[in-house]
């Protein structure tokens, strides 16, 4: 029989789909709606296999809801500013927008070979000045609100991207573009003050149920809403200062102080700014950056003052004041108190400038003899040596308790306050958003007027200058504006700015008066299914999160403060590392081996490679593979199929050329089959026999992949078609029923369109069928109420049970069996060694 020529089908039916605007999102009264959204993407010049795996995952529910009967908002844009850009622009003496362009469409043809079911003609990116007017006249509207500003503050300073960056992009200390060291600088800034929605977004994360839990508890540790007590601690030494305020979580540590340390950009630091010793340690303290992580990481010095703080709880007790580099302004007061025995940054301080340590909180089982040394006891326990606090519960009695007393002496109130810091927006680079403000004689902020905008950037500027370009653009810098000379602003604004809302612009996409248009939003928003990576999880989802609610405050007209309903976070696709013996990455086309065990260079087979770990893919360590080889080699089906077969879509999947051939000879099993069906149907004669057979397996089919599909247990749809394919295979000789076998491989056909769409969309114009169809009903008279409890055994001891129907494969229990509690907390990364499968009844899993 003929071989499936993926090559000539899949061309065939991708220009179909784009010659007919196939996926073209319609609203059709007495429809429900579905707008499915994936990641978006930055247009970086070729798409990878974490595009891969995100998109089909999307396209495969965007098909399936369609088929479902629902209008289906399924579109694509690119993240188009940004440093990377920019710097390929200064490398290369290019212009970044053309640059960027290019890439574009280099990748949109790249991903419409997947056969996505995009509607590009609602494509936006956020580079064009159709787009980013809007954000213009979001950034002034927002300002005309109270929630944009401007002030002078310390920052993260990327020294090789020369930007600031955000807190949530500085990941170990270091940029998480550049990778460089982080540090601190002074700089005057805009701001998003996100921190007004802190209660807002904490509550909202309780009305979203198809969220993860995991990036919901994120989302709760970054906003950080804490409870605690806000004290004013007497000073002594300086006439002028009375007192310094502090917010602690751990009020009943009070009896464990032996310090006060401030912020250096503490009101205090005025009394210091001719002091030699101070500015010296103040120029130190910058090479810290302004992250938890950074200071964590960072040695802790200090800057004694002449001034002590007296305890509220005991007065005689009087402790030392110090500048130090781990305290921010920006949380609570700018100042903390120091109780070193119970926590590690103070302990680490307190020890290097030999001040006391009296431990105040010991463990439930330990006596009044417990003492910290080296290690701080941040634990649960009972308070001692603390008098009037002795004998309480740590912290859920003492920390009331403390409250409690403070407030009687007047000495001390309850507080809660949040962790979560205002956005700071300003990139001291060229290839962004321009922000719509400049500054008069004055140095005072005068808007851009909206009928001004957009205010577009320079073009063919000099990009190899110190800091940023647009300093030096001295005709576009100097504008009028109402008959005043003004100098334009040169921050452009952070590119998660343009992905905070793109979703909205999706619903109208071509609206050139404002950013979208209120009925569309009120029939498309919000989501119904946002599919993205589990790194986005503060940066991208809450940045969307606050400017729905930004946008919302103050305005009748909009009533969404959520953007995403459902939240699906893809795993990342894995690929072992190599190395020469030079310790130079190597990219697996440049790698050998005969027994997949020992491996050596392609271009020189005498020298070894280095193995490293399986790790999620990419350019810099080059344990990449190139989608698109793969497309041409196997074709787009089989790459959709293997993305989906290895493991569920939420879990990290490892790549595997033996997994991707399989997938390729499958797809061509799945034809050779097709050719045997169809032959059948169309020259066996129609006899009456075994079409309750062939029915019920249909049917059950039907059902199983519907609740797979709607669970995103994609993987074991594979499974599915692999159960179809024997089934189909062994009894096509047995089915005389030509009529019904006809109407049931239909039934299967349609199933198979999410997955393999080329594939099943020939097969199924080959038997004359209608190509848009509804999703097959199962019919209930077949679904057989049978299901059974398996024992799933781990090296012989039962560990769970799993409800599942009658018949079900060994392969498909098994991916089950994985998935349960118990499986992911001690095996996860475990290899499954043998399996011993009793038929409806117990697995048993060898792991060592």
């Amino acid at each position: 029989m003929e071989r499936y020529n993926f090559k000539v089908i899949e061309k065939k039916w991708q220009k179909y789909w784009d010659d007919n605007n196939f996926f073209q999102s319609k609203v059709i009264k007495d429809k429900k709606k579905f707008y499915c959204l994936e990641m978006f993407p930055y247009p970086s010049g070729n798409i990878h296999m974490g595009h891969v795996r995100n998109y089909t995952i999307g396209d495969v529910l965007a098909r399936f809801k369609a088929m479902q009967g629902f209008n289906v908002l399924h579109p694509m844009g690119w993240d188009s500013f940004g440093m990377p850009a920019e710097n390929a622009a200064r490398l290369n003496n290019l212009d970044p927008k053309s640059w960027t362009e290019k890439n574009i469409s280099t990748m949109k043809k790249q991903l419409k070979r997947l056969g996505l079911s995009i509607d590009w003609d609602r494509e936006i990116s956020t580079c064009s000045e159709e787009y980013y007017k809007h954000q213009q006249k979001f950034f002034l509207e927002l300002y005309d609100k109270g929630l944009v500003y401007r002030k002078e503050n310390y920052v993260n300073w990327d020294p090789v991207d020369e930007t600031v960056l955000a807190n949530e992009q500085v990941i170990d200390g270091k940029g998480w573009r550049s990778g460089a060291l982080v540090e601190r600088k002074k700089l005057n800034q805009w701001f998003f003050n996100i921190s007004k929605f802190s209660q807002n977004l904490l509550d909202g994360l309780d009305k979203l149920p198809s969220w993860p839990n995991k990036v919901k508890t994120m989302q709760k540790n970054w906003i950080g809403k804490s409870f605690g007590c806000e004290i004013p601690f007497k000073i002594i030494g300086n006439s002028e200062v009375d007192e310094i305020k502090c917010f602690t979580t751990r009020p009943d540590t009070l009896y464990g102080f032996s310090f006060l340390a401030v912020s250096i950009d503490h009101p205090l630091s005025k009394f210091y700014e001719k002091n030699n010793d101070f500015l010296k340690f103040k120029k130190e303290s910058s090479k810290t950056g302004t992250t938890e992580e950074a200071i964590a990481q960072a040695e802790k010095i200090g800057f004694k003052t002449e001034l002590f703080a007296v305890n509220p709880l005991n007065e005689k007790n009087k402790v030392p004041v110090y500048f130090a580099n781990f305290v921010l302004m920006d949380y609570g007061f700018g100042a903390v108190f120091g109780c070193p025995a119970h926590d590690q940054r103070d302990l680490d301080f307190a020890l290097k400038y030999n001040l006391e340590v009296k431990t105040v909180v010991k463990p439930q089982n330990e006596d009044n003899n417990f003492k910290v040394n080296n290690e701080a006891y941040t634990g649960p326990g009972i308070i001692f040596n603390s008098n009037e606090l002795d004998g309480l519960n740590a912290p859920e009695e003492s920390v009331i308790k403390t409250i409690e007393i403070l407030e009687n002496k007047k000495k001390g109130k309850k507080k809660i306050n949040f962790r979560l810091k205002d956005w700071g927006i300003s990139r001291q680079r060229y290839w962004g958003c321009p922000i719509p403000i400049a500054y008069d004689e004055n140095n005072s902020i005068v808007k851009i007027p909206t009928n001004e905008l957009p205010v577009k950037l320079p073009e063919n500027i000099n990009l190899n200058t110190n800091g940023n370009p647009l300093e030096h653009q001295e005709e576009w810098l100097n504008i009028t504006i109402s008959g005043k000379k003004c100098r334009r602003e040169t921050d452009t604004l952070d590119t998660f700015v343009d992905s905070s809302w793109y979703f909205l612009r999706f619903c109208s996409s071509n609206k050139s008066d404002y950013a979208f248009d209120i009925d569309e939003v009120n029939y498309w928003m919000p989501v119904d299914q946002y599919i993205g990576g589990i790194e986005h999880a503060i940066l991208h989802l809450l940045y969307s999160r606050f400017f729905m609610q930004a946008i919302a405050s103050e305005n009748e007209n909009f009533n969404h403060t959520e953007p995403f309903d459902g939240l699906f976070t893809q795993g990342m696709v894995c690929h072992e590392t190599y190395k020469d013996l030079e310790n130079n990455w190597l990219s697996p086309d440049e790698v050998i081996s005969e027994d997949g065990k020992k491996f050596f260079k392609k271009n020189n087979l005498e020298e070894k490679v280095i193995v490293g770990p399986i790790e999620s893919m990419s350019k810099s360590k080059r344990n990449t593979i190139e989608p698109t080889k793969m497309i041409d080699q196997f074709g787009a089906d089989a790459v959709r199929l293997f993305i989906l077969s290895d493991s569920p879509p939420e879990k990290d999947v490892q790549w595997s050329e033996q997994g991707m051939i399989a997938s390729y000879k499958f797809v061509q099993k799945l034809w050779i089959l097709h050719q045997r069906i169809k032959e059948k149907i169309t020259t066996s004669k129609n006899l009456d026999e075994d079409s309750e057979k062939n029915s019920e397996f249909t049917n059950q089919l039907i059902e199983k992949i519907t609740q797979n599909l709607e669970k995103f247990n994609y993987n074991v749809i594979v499974a599915n078609l692999h159960e179809m394919y024997n089934f189909m295979n062994k009894s096509i000789d047995t089915l005389h029923n030509t009529n019904k076998l006809r109407e049931n491989y239909s039934k299967i056909l349609y199933l198979l369109s999410p997955i393999l769409p080329h594939f099943s969309s020939e097969c199924i114009e080959d038997l004359g069928l209608k190509n848009q169809a509804d999703w097959p009903k199962a019919d209930p008279k077949y679904l057989k109420n049978d299901n059974i409890e398996i024992v799933i055994q781990i090296n012989g001891k039962k560990r769970a049970t799993i409800n599942t129907s009658k018949n079900i494969t060994e392969s498909q229990i098994i991916l089950m069996a994985q998935k349960t509690s118990y499986f992911e907390k001690n095996f996860k990364n475990k290899k499954i060694e043998k399996s011993i499968y009793i038929k409806d009844r117990l697995l048993n899993l060898i792991i060592k």
